[in-house]
């Protein structure tokens, strides 16, 4: 069981880093031509569709968005137990050629990043693929950098950042955590 040492953000404090990171993505870009975002499930995907949000209000233009599932680009996978898939990696729109923003809630060792990259390249070559994270919690066992963060926070490796959305969660924050000695 977890236990919460430290609430890192609240709901209005996300809302104000991925406003941030909203208007990063756009200037880095130079606007929103060619632009598709790409939420990695579960809350990844939520946070996509926050960001896309910002776009559209903040530029009057909507960018594609899609979301992937990664299990079966992992790299700790040995074996596939029968009948498990990988879900809702349909990407409704032709990426080739596009820049691509990948968008998860946490990274940390950077092996669900490597995935997911792995993931966009088998629905075509985009022109450039930019990471978008909300926490950024470093050791990193790979040698992936995120292009937008929200926040970094340093924890060790026993700790759990746990990131709350609403639609999955019934609230929103962003917690340091960890887990209940017996």
């Amino acid at each position: 069981m977890l236990i919460i040492k430290s609430e890192i953000m609240d709901e209005a404090a996300m809302r104000r880093s991925l406003t941030r990171i909203t208007h990063e993505i756009i200037e880095r870009n130079r606007g929103t031509a060619d632009l598709c975002i790409i939420g990695i499930r579960r809350r990844g995907a939520v946070l996509a569709d926050i960001l896309a949000s910002n776009i559209e209000r903040f530029e009057n233009t909507k960018v594609p968005v899609a979301y992937i599932d990664i299990t079966m680009y992992r790299d700790d996978l040995t074996e596939v137990p029968a009948g498990i898939r990988a879900a809702g990696n349909s990407i409704p729109f032709d990426i080739t050629g596009k820049r691509v923003v990948l968008v998860d809630d946490v990274i940390y060792t950077g092996r669900t990043a490597r995935a997911a990259i792995e993931a966009v390249f088998s629905h075509g070559r985009p022109s450039s693929i930019q990471l978008a994270v909300l926490i950024d919690r470093g050791h990193r066992e790979l040698p992936i950098r995120p292009d937008f963060v929200g926040k970094n926070i340093p924890t060790s490796k026993e700790e759990v950042v746990s990131v709350r959305v609403d639609e999955f969660d019934g609230s929103t924050g962003v917690s340091i955590c960890a887990n209940q000695k017996d």
